[in-house]
């Protein structure tokens, strides 16, 4: 039988994890793993606020008190770096987005019994947890969901309903997928549901992609300043407060650029910032996207230059970066080495790469470094409070 042993630090997927390698799921750094698996809380132990944690698979550290979720956070940026032999000038202390301030949500409904169960789905599981209070979600997002249990408790028969809840500039922007109204009476419910709630948007998705239900004005999003039409699932960063801290980091780091390119730009988040002194060129594969951002920056008269290319099939070449002395770029989750190979080739002298996944981050942070790019500074970002899902901002200059 194995010995008692202190929780050191909580691992990427947040299990606790022991000097020799025990993992325990909920265990914090200085609790103490017993002999029989059990745990003996330590002082970074905390109740966790929400009475669904450890069951709903929204939240996997709601155990940790704040410093201890902040040097997560810090960790996962710092030891994704070190994996891959990188070493910061600087690291900044973690920017940390408060409870109840995530603007966006993807839920699940399924006919529990008779009766509707809408929330998140359970840890490893696709049993879907009937949430009654959520400490991540905007109050006015997760309001949304007890009008959503009501109207459904009006069906019958078996369905799984996807969710997809945004705050926009005029509210809630809500899009189902899995479910369409079926005859005249439970269209004009759907109706009546829309204007009770003021919803900004209805969309819905049958299979074939999502069609315009409810609109009574076109729906926006700001970004630096700038009213920008929002397509249906466009993507927006989790929080407004960590939108800010990464677009921040980059209107810091190219104070002094002259002319600058937004890779993977989708609606213009990082363009939309930057275009206030100096020229921006963005380029983004989403055609609605694209087309909401070029249309956000003509209307603000913008020195902006949209384009339209698919960064992972055509990246650009470093003789198409001539010119530019800076670059940001916001890749999806599985990273930009096709776009970092032509960046390291290049004449660049400034790469602000934004990031959602650390290890793919580092792998293509390893070969910018490789080519003489040094990694000045980084800032973790934690926008997805109590989750294992951690970002960053990070700079390299030549």
């Amino acid at each position: 039988m194995s010995n008692p042993e202190e929780i050191l630090r909580v691992a990427a997927k947040g299990d606790g994890v022991t000097a020799s390698g025990r993992h325990k799921a909920f265990a914090a750094p200085g609790d103490v793993l017993l002999a029989d698996g059990t745990l003996e809380r330590g002082p970074h132990h905390v109740d966790p606020p929400c009475r669904y944690f450890g069951k709903c698979g929204g939240c996997q550290l709601q155990h940790l008190d704040e410093e201890t979720l902040a040097r997560f956070v810090h960790d996962r940026v710092v030891f994704a770096a070190e994996g891959q032999g990188l070493d910061p000038a600087h690291v900044l202390p973690p920017e940390m987005s408060p409870p109840r301030s995530r603007r966006r949500a993807s839920l699940r409904a399924i006919n529990g019994g008779g009766r509707p169960l809408i929330g998140f789905t359970e840890a490893g599981s696709h049993k879907v947890v009937d949430l009654r209070e959520c400490h991540v979600l905007l109050p006015d997002l997760f309001a949304i969901v007890d009008s959503l249990r009501r109207y459904f408790s009006r069906l019958r028969g078996k369905y799984t309903i996807g969710i997809e809840l945004t705050l926009a500039d005029q509210g809630v922007d809500v899009g189902l997928s899995g479910f369409m109204p079926e005859g005249l009476e439970q269209t004009e419910e759907l109706l009546d549901f829309c204007r009770e709630n003021g919803l900004a948007r209805l969309t819905l998705d049958h299979g074939y992609g999502a069609e315009g239900f409810w609109e009574p004005e076109p729906v926006t999003v700001t970004l630096g300043g700038i009213f920008v039409a929002l397509p249906p699932g466009a993507f927006l960063q989790a929080t407004a407060h960590g939108e800010a801290a990464l677009v921040d980091a980059a209107r810091e780091w190219l104070g002094e650029a002259s002319q600058v390119a937004d890779l993977f730009a989708g609606l213009g988040t990082f363009a939309l910032s930057l275009a206030d002194g100096r020229k921006v060129t963005a380029v983004e594969a989403d055609r609605a996207a694209m087309l909401a951002c070029r249309t956000a920056a003509g209307a603000a008269r913008l020195p902006v230059e949209v384009q339209h290319r698919d960064l992972f099939r055509n990246p650009l070449r470093p003789e198409e970066l001539v010119g530019f002395d800076g670059v940001v770029l916001d890749p999806p989750r599985a990273g930009a080495r096709a776009q970092v190979e032509q960046l390291a080739a290049s004449d660049v002298s400034r790469v602000v790469y934004i990031s959602c996944n650390p290890s793919s981050w580092s792998r293509d942070a390893a070969l910018l470094t490789a080519a003489d790019y040094r990694l000045e500074e980084l800032r973790p970002v934690g926008q997805f409070r109590w989750s294992t899902h951690v970002e960053l901002a990070s700079l390299f200059v030549r």
